[in-house]
């Protein structure tokens, strides 16, 4: 079945959607409100490219949303694209913190905003298992399964630092993935 044309986004509509996830989203889980509103809601893009944005973003260094904001906005409309996913991501949720952490020294003992908080990152985490889900129920094969293991042995049950391991894992699973696709 051949891809259906994808909708082209203007740099105008990039930057509001981003500018509205930067804003919405606190607490971790942006990169599943990200998929909702490219790859779900607009059809700007491919589950497969957005995926493959979301493992690029884990890899290079910085925070992994604002690595896919820029990723997601390169592939809709080049460099321009990446700059106002960048701007909205971080541009406009940067003042919003700003203003938070000035009302939080003014009225930070207030009772109940511990609780409001904590509500808040609940929903992030929920969105983030979400998106691991839906990340790994497109795993095909062992292989993915067994690396996602050794991440999870290495770094969450034995503490190892997670840069030396992901400096092993990612040339032998780019290796595994290499040489299942020969195979195919």
């Amino acid at each position: 079945m051949p891809d259906t044309p994808r909708p082209q986004a203007r740099l105008s509509e990039i930057l509001r959607v981003f500018t509205t996830l930067g804003l919405a989203s606190f607490g971790g889980g942006l990169p599943g409100w990200m998929h909702r509103e490219v790859v779900l809601k607009r059809n700007w893009m491919a589950e497969e490219s957005f995926l493959a944005g979301l493992a690029l973003g884990q890899v290079l260094p910085g925070p992994n949303s604002v690595n896919l904001a820029l990723y997601i906005g390169q592939q809709l409309r080049g460099w321009p694209g990446a700059a106002m996913a960048f701007l909205g991501i971080l541009g406009p949720p940067f003042l919003f913190i700003l203003g938070l952490a000035l009302l939080y020294g003014w009225a930070g003992g207030a009772a109940g905003l511990g609780m409001v908080l904590a509500g808040v990152a609940a929903a992030g985490l929920a969105n983030s298992l979400t998106v691991g889900l839906r990340t790994a129920r497109r795993m095909r094969g062992a292989w993915p399964w067994v690396m996602a293991g050794l991440t999870f042995l290495a770094i969450g049950v034995l503490r190892l630092p997670m840069i030396p391991v992901v400096l092993v894992l990612i040339p032998a699973s780019i290796a595994l993935a290499w040489r299942a696709s020969r195979h195919a």
